[in-house]
């Protein structure tokens, strides 16, 4: 049997394999269920961006410092029209949460950002941190149903740059299983300093120059049982930009393209959903298509959705028709593409057939559940 979670649920986590059943402590299975819809798939919205907005707005208000309340109507227009197709939201806590949140639907799940958008860029490479005066204990007490952190990450980074990183997504997994909420978990690969003048950028883009084995190398150090990752939301192995179309591409660059699809969602090991890296609309459906024949569960996606009605801020009248006429049709093409040809999280082979089960139940359910934050922290 697997466990993952708090308290005497995390004897054992995730994901240590045997062929028995798989369980899973209560709070990260309500969770893992709250951001999927009723079918199991994840249709996840993503309105947690941050230097992405705000460049644009200072860029077309031609000021230093965006305005708070820029993106704030912003982030509320993405919301008020594109949540009602969405299983969850990601929404951070500076702006979308405390903007937005009344827009959500109390039947939809609430992704909480945890890392912080500005990173230490270091000879060596760079290093994250949490957002000032922020926790995954608050994001429990505010009522989110997972905690999602991107961690920037190279294989082939300086070695000290790599154990920060790795101690720093350890911690935050040991606080998810402390206060019982599902761990999204994302990386992206970026250029290194001694990278091509040309990959160069700090931007929240797909690096132009990544390799295939450093997407899967990453992905492989972060599946081990002590990062205690609970659903990867992963970029594509190779670039999404101009990836070949499954369907009318040729058949040896999508045979090797599908291989590498195949081995990324071999190396996660446990149900995992592909995120957009600001991806071209038509690019991003290819990109699902090699994911969900994998084994992907769904997406965790903004930019692909929203990006282009973006561009017409500060027209918000506009904006929002951009939004209701092209964004909101895309999302529900997407959405029926998850529907035809995604894996419901429950069935991922990691289950064994069975499904993931309550941990701890029977007669002491309630003797074996700690308060919140009352849980062991395995060491």
């Amino acid at each position: 049997t697997w466990f993952f979670g708090s308290s005497s649920f995390c004897c054992l986590h995730f994901p240590l394999r045997t062929m028995s059943s798989v369980e899973i402590s209560p709070g990260k299975l309500w969770g893992l269920r709250r951001l999927a819809d009723d079918k199991g798939l994840y249709k996840m919205l993503a309105v947690d961006q941050r230097p992405p907005i705000k460049n644009l707005v200072k860029e077309r208000r031609a000021v230093e410092e965006a305005p708070y309340e820029d993106v704030a109507a912003v982030k509320r227009a993405l919301v008020q029209y594109l949540a009602p197709s969405a299983s969850a939201l990601l929404l951070d806590p500076h702006v979308a949460y405390p903007q937005s949140i009344d827009l959500v639907s109390p039947k939809q799940g609430v992704i909480l950002t945890l890392e912080d958008s500005i990173f230490e860029q270091t000879p060596g490479g760079r290093k994250s941190a949490e957002i000032e005066n922020w926790s995954v204990q608050k994001i429990k007490t505010i009522g989110g149903d997972a905690v999602k952190v991107l961690a920037w990450y190279r294989p082939d980074a300086d070695p000290n740059v790599c154990a920060f990183q790795q101690e720093y997504v350890r911690k935050i997994g040991k606080a998810c299983q402390e206060f019982d909420l599902p761990f999204v978990f994302e990386m992206l690969v970026y250029p290194l300093p001694t990278d091509s003048a040309d990959a160069q950028t700090q931007d929240y883009v797909e690096h132009p120059e990544k390799r295939p084995d450093l997407v899967l190398d990453s992905v492989s150090e972060f599946a081990k049982p002590e990062y205690g990752v609970d659903l990867f939301k992963l970029e594509s192995p190779v670039l999404a930009k101009g990836i070949a179309d499954p369907d009318t591409g040729d058949k040896e660059e999508v045979a090797k393209t599908q291989a590498l699809f195949d081995d990324l969602g071999k190396r996660a090991g446990r149900p995992w959903v592909m995120l957009s890296a600001g991806a071209g609309r038509d690019d991003f459906k290819n990109v699902l298509k090699y994911a969900f024949k994998a084994g992907a569960s769904g997406f965790l996606a903004g930019r692909a959705i929203w990006w282009d009605a973006f561009q017409n801020f500060p027209d918000m009248d506009k904006m929002g028709k951009d939004l209701k006429e092209k964004a909101v049709p895309y999302f529900g093409e997407l959405n029926k593409l998850t529907d035809a040809k995604a894996t419901p999280w429950e069935k991922h082979e990691m289950f064994g057939g069975e499904g993931p089960k309550l941990a701890g139940k029977g007669q002491t359910f309630r003797e074996s559940v700690p308060a919140a934050g009352g849980g062991c922290v395995i060491a």
